[in-house]
């Protein structure tokens, strides 16, 4: 599997500086949190933004946390990868917005999204500005997430030559 995130070699799996990038990005937006909570549309969340097998009653420790963030940036990653055709010819601010993206909406509605439909255009620019879309939870508008998606937009932004 293909990886911008993770460097593996020696045994020891490491994370690039990309992976380092997302691991702050993806972890500002998300807050940390070491015991299972209901997010704002009750699903169970914990450390990062992590549902996947969160169950009410955990607890985590901040080293816990970080490794669920890294696994599931990885995953989440190779799901984004997925559905793009050139995945590393993406900027790296660009490819790192999109994880953030994808880690916060799941691989399948980025890759039915507007988002991925430009990218594989080819229209960076345009496909920042789709982020913007994201902004809802069951419909709702979500304050938190309408702050996130401009940020996550002006990442993304950042690797599109003026």
């Amino acid at each position: 599997m293909a990886t911008r995130l993770r460097k593996t070699g020696g045994g020891l799996a490491a994370i690039t500086l990309a992976g380092a990038l997302a691991v702050q990005t993806v972890g500002g937006f998300e807050g940390l949190k070491l015991y299972a909570y209901r997010d704002v549309v009750g699903i169970w969340t914990a450390c990062y933004g992590e549902t996947k097998g969160i169950k009410p009653g955990m607890k985590f420790s901040k080293a816990d946390c970080d490794n669920l963030l890294i696994d599931s940036l990885v995953e989440h990653e190779a799901g984004m990868r997925g559905c793009l055709k050139v995945p590393d010819a993406l900027p790296i601010q660009t490819y790192i917005a999109g994880v953030s993206l994808t880690y916060n909406i799941g691989p399948g509605g980025f890759c039915g999204s507007t988002v991925a439909r430009k990218l594989n255009a080819g229209d960076i620019r345009g496909a920042c500005d789709a982020f913007l879309m994201w902004d809802k939870a069951k419909g709702r508008k979500i304050p938190g997430l309408t702050k996130r998606r401009v940020a996550e937009r002006a990442l993304c932004l950042q690797g599109v030559a003026a």
